[in-house]
C-alpha cells in the first residue's frame, strides 16, 4: 500500500468515526456560515438522524405560516421560530412585512432539549429553515448559549433559487426527495406569542 492510499484510508476512517461522513462542506455564502462550522445538506439529514437516534433534536426555525402553508419535513421535533412576521408593518427596503424576533427562542430550545433528556453538551441539534440563512443565525445564537453541537441544514426546506428559473428548485429538503407533509401536528406547532419588534 503506497503512502497516498494509506492517507486516504486513514482519512476515511477518521470521517466515519467522527461522523464527518454526514458533514456538508462549509457554505460559500457568509449568511449560511456558523461559528461551530457544523453543516448538513438536506439529503444527509435522514441518515444523520437515523444514526444518532435518541441524541438529536430536529427543529424547524421558520415562521408558523411557512409550516402551515408550505409544509414541513417529516420527523421534526418542533417548530420554534427564530423570528415572526408582523403583518401590520412593511419593510420598504426588503419588500416584505416587518420582522419580530422571538425573544423566547433559546428558552424554548432549552425546554425541548430537556424534555428529550438531553443537555447542551450531548444534544445534537439539527436546524432547518427555508434555505439556510435563519438556521445559521439560530446556530450562532445557540452556540453563544453553550450548545456544543448545532448542525444547520445549508439548503433548508425549499432550497436555493435557480439562476435561470428563479424558483427554489436547486436543492433543499423537498427537492432531495425526502419525506415531507402539509399535514400539521399540534405537538410540533408553535403557539408562542412574539414579544419584541426588531427595529
Amino acid at each position: 500500500m503506497n503512502l497516498s492510499t494509506k492517507l486516504l484510508a486513514i482519512g476515511a476512517a477518521i470521517a466515519l468515526t467522527t461522523g464527518a461522513a454526514y458533514a456538508a462542506d462549509k457554505p460559500t455564502n457568509p449568511k449560511k456560515q456558523t461559528t461551530l462550522n457544523q453543516y448538513l445538506s438536506a439529503k444527509e439529514v435522514p441518515a444523520f438522524l437515523e444514526k444518532n437516534k435518541g441524541k438529536t433534536v430536529f427543529i424547524d426555525v421558520r415562521t408558523p405560516a411557512e409550516i402551515e402553508f408550505v409544509g414541513h419535513a417529516e420527523g421534526i421535533d418542533k417548530n420554534i421560530p427564530i423570528a415572526y412576521r408582523i403583518y401590520t408593518k412593511f419593510d420598504e427596503k426588503k419588500h416584505r412585512y416587518g420582522t419580530m424576533i422571538n425573544q423566547k427562542f433559546v428558552d424554548e430550545v432549552d425546554a425541548l432539549v430537556k424534555e428529550k433528556g438531553l443537555t447542551k453538551d450531548n444534544a445534537k441539534l439539527v436546524l432547518i429553515c427555508r434555505s439556510g440563512d435563519r438556521s445559521a443565525a439560530s446556530s450562532k445564537l445557540l452556540a453563544k448559549q453553550g450548545y456544543k453541537t448545532v448542525y444547520t441544514v445549508i439548503d433548508g426546506f425549499e432550497g436555493d433559487k435557480g439562476k435561470e428559473s428563479h424558483k427554489r428548485d436547486v436543492n433543499g429538503w423537498k427537492n432531495a426527495g425526502n419525506k415531507w407533509t402539509y399535514k400539521n401536528d399540534k405537538k410540533i406547532m408553535d403557539f408562542s406569542k412574539p414579544v419584541k419588534v426588531e427595529q
